[in-house]
């Protein structure tokens, strides 16, 4: 009688558990736990009197004010532009298609200074664009308009990306079911495609949002930096290090930190909610 033949063992592509996970948190400290605990240790240094004081600025509440709203417009746009290209991306057939889907990941590839260069550029009183904007009496350079620009230009990927891979999972047999019962498209899209794309809907545009809080390269060049108008939180922080204030660039950039930290989270959240929505179905 032959004896059993040993089990194979797969071999590992990358080295055992503990080096691989070692390397891993080592990158992970270094590049993102040191940084960030150093801001939230400078910051505690201010004491909480100092800090409320910082972001409760006029200034610096003009630039929270700016940049939530700006980040949220731009936002919107995204969410109803990125769900439509995905749209398009997954159920149509068309030349140049996979031009389109490449070219939505430019914002990713280009540099945030260079996008602003040609934002400002496009849409300043004489460019291709812009020379016709401010015939109409619309000036984007300058305004809040154009911080809007830039931050939707940086984001639009996100929400895209995000919808995408859920719409070419989704079943079609239930909106050909839908239709044989007499639904309209507008009704099969609401009650039957939005609701299954409505979690990675969410979290793509929970992290657009983030994106644009943050943005700084693409806002600095089109927004003119101009105080209680147009400038930026994060550009503000910036101002504050050439002050060599740095307790104050500290409170602004922790604020920030824990607008990114929330929006992390939910994110998270609705990453979860979608994954056990997906195993529901």
């Amino acid at each position: 009688m032959i004896g059993a033949a040993a089990p194979i063992r797969a071999r590992r592509v990358l080295p055992g558990f503990t080096l691989s996970l070692g390397t891993t948190l080592l990158y992970l400290v270094l590049v993102v736990l040191i940084p960030v605990l150093a801001l939230i240790l400078k910051g505690a240094e201010i004491g909480p009197e100092r800090f409320w004081q910082i972001v409760t600025s006029p200034r610096t509440l003009a630039a929270f004010r700016i940049t939530l709203t700006a980040a949220a417009i731009a936002t919107v746009f995204n969410a109803v532009y990125g769900v439509l290209m995905a749209w398009v991306l997954v159920r149509y057939e068309f030349p140049g298609k996979r031009i389109l889907d490449a070219l939505m990941d430019v914002p990713f590839a280009l540099p945030t200074a260079v996008a602003g260069l040609s934002l400002t550029a496009l849409f300043s009183a004489n460019g291709w664009f812009g020379q016709y904007l401010d015939a109409a009496g619309i000036q984007v350079v300058y305004t809040i308009w154009g911080i809007v620009l830039a931050m939707t230009f940086t984001s639009i990927p996100f929400v895209v990306r995000t919808v995408q891979p859920v719409l070419e999972d989704l079943d079609t047999t239930l909106e050909q079911a839908a239709m044989t019962l007499g639904a309209r498209p507008w009704t099969i899209f609401a009650r039957v495609v939005f609701p299954a794309i409505l979690p990675a809907f969410l979290a793509g545009s929970t992290v657009a949002f983030a994106r644009s809080l943050g943005e700084f390269g693409a806002v600095v060049f089109i927004a003119g930096n101009l105080p209680m108008k147009t400038e930026i939180a994060s550009l503000l922080a910036y101002i504050r290090l050439e002050e060599y204030d740095y307790i104050g660039a500290a409170a602004i950039a922790l604020v920030l930190l824990v607008f990114a930290l929330v929006l992390l989270l939910v994110s998270n959240l609705l990453q979860i909610w979608a994954a056990r929505y997906r195993e529901v179905k």
